[in-house]
């Protein structure tokens, strides 16, 4: 029996588990952002506070849908929530408010809970919605911040988390107190957690990869790093993770590949013990370049996880281990999860056969929330009176001679962009609402630099075809920023196949690298502007850039962002926040922000230099 976290502990609710934490070490800090710190005791008395005043104001209500940022309120949020006996529903703020109230009104939730900074966009939502609203920071502080006492079933749902649905809307991935306490007592004893850990936590809680940093963290006395990587971009996570000495980081491999090139060549972190890698391609390159920055003990690990069931396998990559190959397998089955690939006839494939990706456990999701056709179709139930079932995952894989499993893609047109999986059915759906298209097909493409982006070819169905600036602002309204497609190409006809399917490999391959910002190429016309142009040129790896051409009809986000406004500092000496490409998207608009006047002492010097290209 492991002594980190043996198995009996998981026969609670996560409430409980977290008080004992909070028993054990009162005085140690649980979570810290920004120089704020919460102590466990802390974090237990507010979320107590607030555990009885959602009880008061919410009822009989099961389901609580929560909008808050990352830190220190929304784990006093979920916290309180679970203490409650009942089910927390994150929902993003960034995301349209179309999308949030199609949430809202999908979850049926009971109350919706939420702070200061968000209070406004939850009136709306309420006020459509009908359901109470309480905002954790008018909770009187006065109020008890004893344990509750409550008797909470480990079977009781914990959580309810969106993704993107096939249907061509999304769907709720139901997860149980028992399964999450599960998971995490697999993690903590693979990667021998202890109180003394620092956790940096980069994803959103409205996503399945948050449980992997919050939870390990909360569950085991260690302390959690919130570092909000959509907003903060990748800029300051070197800081962070040197400043407070960070020894365990976790991250999907697109977010790895712009945090290094952002590095320079002598930066090390040393307190690292684990860099985790998932929700996305691993190749032996990644591992190679990352290791440039790490200390001989840190253990980088590529793992295979799913929203439905947590991490399903990993691999621990030492200083010693030889990789082959380009693709970094994803290793052998978690703590009580069997693996198999199974072929088209749903039989086990043979060894180095590529199938689908099938996990057994005790431990999976009970299912998607009020969709049994979806439920029935990804899950089923042993006949032998084992208690375990079977989720087929979509994912492809194939398990080599050496035992370890490799993974090869989807199976079907579900698709990872930046970690966030995506099925492109839902954009397709979106766009075709628009009205202005006749028919289009979404699919991902890989470009110039790794990473894999949305294109979506549509037949237009009007004249002139909208174009991609008017198609990327109505979507945007409607998806979240990860879901709108980078591309759009027109085509006069979809090809079809035999069968009168869409033909998604006859489809014309994009060039990134050729793809205009806009409809006429302005070279620029300063210093200043020539060397932003060329910094753009070489993170969007494109032939030329103009001052007009728009970020992200290039194909931009914040972790491209993030990368720009780092080489701008390193040019001029100065500190862009990251919000600039997005209020400034083109080079003219930029420059303008940047305030540095060509004819300045130094300035053209600084201008007129290489573009700082990083270690």
């Amino acid at each position: 029996m492991s002594p980190y976290f043996p198995p009996e502990e998981i026969e609670q609710s996560i409430g409980e588990r977290f008080e004992k934490q909070a028993a054990a070490y009162p005085d140690r800090i649980a979570v810290q952002k920004d120089g704020l710190r919460m102590t466990y005791a802390e974090l237990n008395g507010a979320a107590n506070r607030l555990a009885r005043a959602i009880l008061q104001v919410g009822g009989e209500a099961e389901r609580v849908v929560m909008l808050f940022d990352q830190g220190a309120a929304v784990l006093v949020a979920v916290l309180a929530v679970l203490k409650a006996g009942k089910t927390y529903v994150p929902l993003d703020p960034a995301y349209p408010p179309a999308r949030l109230f199609e949430l809202l009104e999908d979850a049926e939730a009971g109350l919706i809970l939420t702070n200061d900074r968000y209070h406004s966009l939850a009136a709306q939502l309420a006020q459509v919605g009908s359901q109470p609203l309480l905002n954790a920071d008018t909770v009187a502080i006065s109020g008890s911040v004893d344990n509750l006492g409550l008797s909470v079933s480990p079977d009781t749902v914990a959580y309810m988390l969106y993704t993107s649905g096939s249907t061509g809307r999304p769907k709720a991935v139901v997860q149980q107190h028992r399964n999450l306490l599960h998971f995490v007592r697999a993690y903590t004893n693979s990667l021998q957690i202890e109180p003394e850990d620092r956790i940096a936590w980069l994803h959103s809680i409205a996503f399945s990869a948050s449980n992997m940093n919050v939870y390990p963290a909360l569950l085991n006395g260690a302390t959690v790093y919130p570092h909000d990587v959509k907003a903060q971009g990748v800029l300051h996570l070197a800081g962070l993770l040197q400043r407070e000495r960070v020894t365990i980081c976790q991250c999907v491999p697109t977010v790895l590949r712009h945090f290094l090139a952002g590095l320079a060549s002598e930066e090390r972190f040393p307190d690292l013990r684990v860099f985790e890698l998932g929700g996305e391609p691993v190749f032996r390159r990644d591992v190679e370049l990352l290791r440039r920055h790490l200390g001989p003990r840190c253990v980088v690990v590529n793992r295979l996880a799913f929203t439905e069931a947590s991490v399903a396998a990993q691999y621990l990559i030492t200083a010693d281990t030889d990789l082959t190959g380009n693709t970094v397998p994803v290793g052998r089955p978690a703590d009580q999860m069997e693996i198999l690939v199974l072929g088209d006839d749903g039989r086990p494939a043979g060894p180095e056969q590529v199938g689908e990706i099938a996990l057994r456990s005790r431990h999976l999701s009970p299912g998607y929330w009020r969709r049994p056709e979806l439920t029935g179709k990804a899950f089923s139930a042993d006949g032998n009176g084992s208690g375990k079932r079977t989720y087929r995952t979509g994912d492809l894989g194939r398990i080599r001679a050496d035992g370890l499993l490799e993974y090869a893609g989807r199976k079907d047109f579900r698709v990872k962009i930046r970690g966030y999986t995506i099925e492109v059915t839902e954009v397709e759906v979106a766009l075709l609402e628009l009205g202005s298209i006749r028919s289009t097909v979404v699919v991902a493409h890989e470009d110039q630099n790794g990473d894999q982006r949305l294109v979506a070819y549509y037949v237009p169905a009007r004249d002139p075809a909208p174009t991609s600036a008017e198609l990327r602002a109505r979507l945007s309204e409607r998806l979240p920023d990860f879901m709108v497609p980078s591309a759009f190409l027109v085509v006069d006809a979809l090809p079809v196949t035999s069968t009168g399917k869409v033909d998604r490999l006859a489809l014309p391959r994009p060039d990134f690298a050729r793809l205009e910002g806009a409809d006429g190429y302005v070279e620029a016309r300063t210093p200043t502007e020539a060397t932003v142009a060329g910094i753009w040129t070489e993170v969007f790896g494109v032939g030329r850039v103009g001052v007009h051409d728009d970020f992200f009809a290039l194909g931009g986000h914040s972790l491209i962002a993030g990368q720009i406004v780092a080489r701008i500092r390193r040019a001029f000496g100065v500190d862009l926040p990251l919000g600039a490409l997005f209020d400034a998207p083109t080079v003219a608009e930029l420059c303008l922000k940047l305030q540095v006047p060509d004819g300045r002492p130094g300035a053209n010097d600084a201008a007129s230099a290489t573009p700082v290209t990083s270690g």
